[in-house]
């Protein structure tokens, strides 16, 4: 791929979330505590890391991730960061409420996904995907080896291999963005009728 092209493919990325409206991640999700079911644990206090096993699902408000194995660690501030990653033909996926008006989520899947608690920073490695959806409906769709999205700013970039840079020669990404609903309806046709008597 050209530079030109990669370039243009970087702007259409950073712009997709933005030209689907206005919205953030759910700011009250940072506040809320953190919920996960599992299998099996191993629990490291000195380290501060645990690692769950099987069926994992970590829920902090409408924020909702699954994986077959998740490690969480802890810094000396409180901050969070998971790692999620997949197993057995299962990715590891991610869903977030966004603020703003209507039902909008973000969601996204890959074969490991990297989440800071401390920016709200999401990174999806290995055939990695995030949809913007307004109640049911995809509104936008990006897929790529690495893509990184920041929840707080509603940003992402996406590189084109997975390590999470832009190689030439390392593939392309996709986006789709479906037509918007805000879009004005055609006026209707008036149509004429011949006069009484004629």
């Amino acid at each position: 791929m050209n530079a030109f092209k990669m370039n243009k493919l970087m702007l259409a990325a950073t712009l997709l979330l933005a030209a689907a409206g206005a919205a953030h991640a759910e700011k009250a999700d940072s506040s809320k505590p953190t919920q996960i079911t599992f299998d099996q644990l191993d629990a490291d206090d000195v380290k501060q890391i645990k690692t769950f096993t099987g069926n994992v699902v970590l829920t902090r408000g409408t924020l909702l991730m699954k994986s077959p194995k998740a490690v969480v660690t802890e810094d000396p501030e409180g901050y969070q960061y998971v790692v999620l990653t997949s197993g057995a033909g299962v990715q590891a996926n991610f869903r977030q409420k966004l603020d703003g008006p209507g039902d909008q989520w973000v969601e996204g899947k890959a074969d490991r996904i990297e989440y800071d608690g401390k920016t709200e920073l999401v990174k999806l490695f290995s055939k990695a995907q995030i949809k913007k959806l307004e109640a049911a409906k995809v509104a936008s769709q990006v897929d790529g080896e690495f893509i990184s999205y920041d929840s707080r700013k509603e940003m992402f970039a996406v590189k084109n291999t997975s390590s999470g840079d832009s190689k030439v020669g390392g593939g392309q990404s996709t986006m789709v963005i479906q037509p918007s609903n805000k879009q004005a309806a055609p006026a209707p046709v008036p149509t004429t009728q011949p006069a009484p008597g004629k």
